[in-house]
């Protein structure tokens, strides 16, 4: 009669093993190109450059450039308005670039304990 269950010899089987590595691989390649993505910045400007904003990878705003015509005391509203869409716009850049780059990484495997972008 033969053993049920376990594997043969009772180590890992080598695929399994190599399985493990890549595994390493991949977080390591994850955490180098994590770095680099929070030091990378992403610039977009809404109401045709009159704000820009530049985001990093941390999603931390680096800066707010303003044309001095888009500074109307009477109508702070546009202007936090072009501020709140230059802002969201750079975010989604940032995100897509994460997504890709990860993704790259991963092979697709999204949702993957969190490998399908940054861990937080």
């Amino acid at each position: 009669m033969g053993k049920k269950g376990g594997f043969p010899g009772g180590g890992i089987p080598g695929n399994m093993n190599n399985l493990m590595k890549q595994a390493q691989r991949m977080q390591k390649q994850m955490e180098e190109k994590t770095r680099e993505l929070e030091n990378k910045t992403w610039e977009a400007s809404a109401g045709g450059q009159a704000v820009t904003v530049t985001v990093n990878g941390k999603k931390e705003i680096v800066s707010v450039k303003l044309s001095q015509e888009v500074v109307d005391p009477d109508d702070i509203e546009m202007l936090e308005d072009l501020i709140v869409a230059a802002t969201n716009e750079a975010l989604r850049k940032m995100e897509e670039e994460s997504s890709e780059v990860m993704g790259q990484i991963t092979g697709g495997l999204g949702g993957f304990g969190g490998l399908g972008g940054f861990p937080f």
